[in-house]
């Protein structure tokens, strides 16, 4: 793990080619089809800001808060087995993580204070997330919206006491 280095506002598109919205939590394809993704050469937790920073090789830097990366878990419980199958997260706001660990040479595990940990975040998959940040917490909050959710917590966070 390593210290801070500038943020990098990577965005992306909203809707596929035939102009529909994208369930962005089932498109693990990476940013640059035919690609293969890249594998992070620093990956650093700022706790206090809750964000996970990727560095690559060519320079490129991307923080993640994780409240992003927790509603965006690639786990069978949060995306369930198919299409229509999601579960929508809510009141993740304030989610953090207790623990990264590798697994073997293609992921991370992310262990979340929430209790969640199930769900290996793919080298390719966080490349994904990275990339299309921006379009991708857009259509989660519009699904918040329509569902008369919100991400704030249902009770007083513990660590906010």
């Amino acid at each position: 793990m390593s210290h801070d280095t500038p943020r990098n506002a990577a965005a992306s598109h909203d809707a596929d080619p035939s102009g529909q919205q994208r369930d962005y939590r089932l498109n693990e394809r990476h940013a640059r089809d035919g690609e293969e993704a890249p594998v992070p050469t620093r990956v650093h937790y700022h706790k206090s800001q809750r964000e996970l920073e990727l560095g690559y090789a060519d320079g490129q830097s991307f923080r993640l808060s994780t409240e992003f990366l927790r509603v965006m878990s690639p786990s069978a419980e949060v995306r369930g087995h198919g299409v229509g199958q999601e579960t929508l997260q809510v009141g993740m706001r304030y989610v953090g993580l207790t623990n990264i660990t590798q697994s073997g040479r293609y992921a991370l595990k992310l262990h979340f204070d929430d209790g969640h940990d199930s769900g290996l975040y793919t080298w390719e998959y966080l490349w994904e997330l990275a990339n299309r940040r921006d379009a991708m917490w857009a259509y989660y909050l519009r699904q918040l919206e329509e569902a008369g959710a919100s991400r704030e917590p249902l009770g007083i966070p513990l660590n906010q006491l």
